[in-house]
């Protein structure tokens, strides 16, 4: 099950809401946000439900033996437990078969390679109660005593299979005393209907045109309509991976958890340190706070900690060797601006970082779409006319002329458009009634189309959904 799916929309969700607010004691709220998310995590793979239960188990476990052997070496040894168990197990269901098949090509060898279906969320619920167990640990948080409101915090359905990675520090004091409010109720649907319109309206329909010129044979392709497909792409996953953090923020708003943000428009960023600061937040605080600063940081081997930082960035994406590549093309990107780079950058005009930074993304993302490097060479050989296929088609010319307005609106709303007309708006009484009488017939303007859309288009893809 998605967010942008109708059965969410108008069954799973009004369905929640309802039996959660009908009642006001706190432990039978929580008791039908774990129901809700169990049956959300186990549609269509009801096995996997056993893997997230054992997950927050074990770190539960883990919690209270660090508690209570804070000062001698069971401590240490319930760290070292979490971390052997929980990377143990999203090595064996998403890096198995990798690891695998790279021995079989290295070695000549003829091993099976294992075949697991990947667990919906792995990857995010897994560094949660990772960092979560960091956390007690270093004596940031306390543990969490009651086994039930540990197993909502970690199996949580509105963030559970997209992110963000939500460390339990951030929302420790509302697991255990949040109050919900009609504002928060309010600005939560608002918020999520924004990112079920970036993910139905702007994402289905950049995907679509991604998959329509990135498809086939590229060395056929012209490099105009090559490059207009990586574009699309490049809105694609920005949108799709952003509504689905706006639709978990929203959720969360609603039944009174307030998660950290996850982007913050990165296509404004200036260079490639300032895109990672930008683009999945939760991710790459949690590779700094665990990986980065424990290994020395800026202090000592700062391009070594570099290296393994955006190895794993790429791996945590997908087991392939795309995957690996992008990560260590911004981790280049990123040694070369703090060697030198940055510094030029900043004597320039701001529209030259702005440019490269662009430009470096969507090469990026050439090796992000393409699990078969060939074809990203490819891609890459046609987009910068190395491949002699010509420049321009009237295909490309026809989309780009059905398709003029929504272009435009695709591309500026990469940019902080909406948070400046609404400071606007807040800090003039007037605009600020008028928007509020608005707000709702928006809102219902927003469900409609996207309801529209859903109902009459079966292509719904969501690019995070099993990372």
């Amino acid at each position: 099950m998605v967010f942008s799916s109708l059965l969410f929309l108008y069954v799973f969700l009004p369905l929640n809401l309802v039996l959660y607010f009908l009642t006001k004691k706190r432990e039978i709220r929580n008791a039908v946000l774990i129901l809700f998310s169990l049956i959300f995590y186990s549609w269509g793979e009801p096995v996997w439900v056993t893997l997230l239960i054992f997950s927050a188990t074990i770190d539960y476990f883990h919690g209270l033996i660090i508690e209570r052997h804070r000062h001698d070496i069971g401590a240490k040894l319930a760290v070292l437990s979490s971390l052997i168990l929980n990377l143990s197990l999203l090595g064996i269901f998403k890096y198995s078969g990798f690891i695998v098949e790279n021995i079989n090509a290295i070695a000549g060898l003829s091993l099976p390679v294992p075949s697991f279906s990947l667990p919906i969320g792995i990857s995010f619920y897994t560094f949660q109660t990772i960092s979560y167990v960091i956390d007690v640990y270093r004596g940031q948080v306390e543990p969490q005593h009651n086994y039930a409101k540990f197993f909502m915090y970690v199996s949580l359905y509105s963030q559970l299979v997209a992110g963000p990675i939500v460390r339990y520090a951030d929302v420790a004091r509302e697991v255990n005393y949040r109050e919900e409010n009609l504002h928060d109720v309010s600005a939560g649907i608002s918020r999520f209907l924004i990112g079920l319109t970036k993910k139905v309206l702007i994402a289905n329909t950049a995907g679509a045109f991604a998959e329509e010129y990135l498809s086939g044979d590229l060395t056929k392709s012209t490099t105009a309509a090559v490059w207009f497909g990586v574009l699309m792409f490049s809105i694609q996953i920005y949108y799709d991976f952003s509504g689905y953090s706006d639709m978990a923020i929203g959720l969360g708003w609603i039944f009174g958890f307030h998660f950290l943000e996850n982007f913050n428009y990165p296509y404004i960023a200036k260079s490639a340190t300032d895109f990672w600061r930008r683009w999945h937040m939760s991710l790459g605080q949690f590779f700094r706070d665990y990986v980065y600063i424990p290994m020395g940081g800026n202090r000592r081997h700062q391009y070594f900690n570099l290296f393994v930082v955006w190895f794993l960035t790429g791996l945590w994406h997908g087991a392939s060797w795309n995957f690996i590549l992008w990560g260590l093309w911004f981790g280049l990107l990123i040694m070369v601006e703090h060697l030198f780079l940055r510094k030029v950058l900043d004597k320039l005009p701001a529209v030259v970082g702005h440019l490269y930074l662009l430009l470096a993304a969507v090469l990026g993302w050439v090796l992000f779409y393409f699990t078969d490097l060939s074809k990203a060479w490819d891609c890459i050989r046609v987009m910068f006319g190395a491949a002699g296929t010509g420049f321009w088609d009237i295909t490309l010319e026809i989309t780009l002329e059905n398709n003029l307005f929504w272009l435009i609106a695709a591309v500026a709303f990469c940019m902080p458009i909406y948070p400046r007309v609404r400071a606007f708006i807040e800090s003039r009484p007037v605009l600020s009634n008028i928007a509020g009488w608005v707000k709702t017939p928006a809102n219902l303007l927003m469900l409609a189309t996207n309801t529209a859309l859903l109902v009459g288009s079966s292509y719904n893809p969501f690019l995070y959904y099993r990372f």
